[in-house]
């Protein structure tokens, strides 16, 4: 609790000096929004929504929706594809050309693509949170399973333990901090990837991207920061909630 007080100073600093530069006339004014309008339009949003009727709760529910199953299906896929060439030197000498060939394209480059497959909606953006969440995930895993002490894996081979002994007490234990920096790195990418892929246009209504796209189209500034102050605090939230959990996965260390 202590610590998180001590995090509010740099915030409250921030949104002083935001403040003091829009009354000061240093910030253009039609182009920016000072706090005290972020905040009226947070309350807008959660009232009358944006656009009318579609309030901030279901957009931060849809989107928080297809991070969820993009992430998830990168954590199962690319978990699964880590261990494997993490633990098969075969393995990795023959996919990891590809892994590295197809690793730089940018999610974003991948929307065309993903439209014509999956269409506009829940799919698309779905496939494109995986797609920039699971490289991640993937050399997390991966490199945290090189990573472990391959004088441990003897000695559980020398006590006479098997294979499902070996991942079990070594290998997973010893991957799992790399591991879950990957997943901790692939839920961002994933949620600047979400936000993108909506900008595309969503087929339900709602999604936090499609709210400041539409915020946009009608000349509320002070809407897109607040839709972008939701983002931070959802994906805020997500991280405390990991690292809660990730304290709990790893308080052997």
């Amino acid at each position: 609790m202590r610590y998180r007080l001590r995090a509010l100073g740099p915030v409250a600093l921030v949104l002083c000096l935001w403040q003091l530069a829009m009354m000061t006339g240093t910030s253009p004014t039609g182009h920016s929004a000072s706090p005290v309008q972020v905040v009226m339009a947070f309350a807008e949003l959660c009232g009358t929504g944006m656009p009318p009727g579609y309030r901030l709760h279901w957009h931060v529910l849809y989107s928080l929706w297809r991070v969820s199953a993009g992430v998830l299906l990168a954590v199962a896929l690319g978990g699964a594809l880590g261990l494997a060439l993490g633990a098969s030197r075969r393995l990795h000498a023959t996919l990891m050309p590809l892994v590295d060939f197809v690793r730089p394209i940018p999610p974003l480059a991948w929307i065309p693509v993903a439209i014509v497959w999956f269409g506009i909606g829940f799919g698309s953006a779905a496939f494109l949170i995986f797609l920039g969440a699971f490289f991640p995930v993937l050399l997390g895993t991966c490199s945290g399973v090189l990573g472990v002490d391959s004088g441990l894996v003897e000695a559980v081979r020398a006590m006479g333990g098997g294979r499902s002994d070996i991942w079990l007490k070594v290998l997973l234990p010893g991957a799992m901090p790399s591991i879950l920096t990957g997943v901790r790195l692939g839920m961002g990418i994933g949620w600047m990837t979400l936000v993108a892929a909506e900008f595309t246009g969503v087929r339900q209504g709602y999604g936090l991207g499609y709210m400041i796209m539409s915020a946009r189209d009608l000349q509320r500034f002070d809407m897109v920061v607040a839709g972008m102050a939701a983002i931070g605090f959802t994906g805020l939230s997500m991280e405390w909630t990991l690292g809660r959990v990730y304290r709990r996965l790893l308080r052997w260390q």
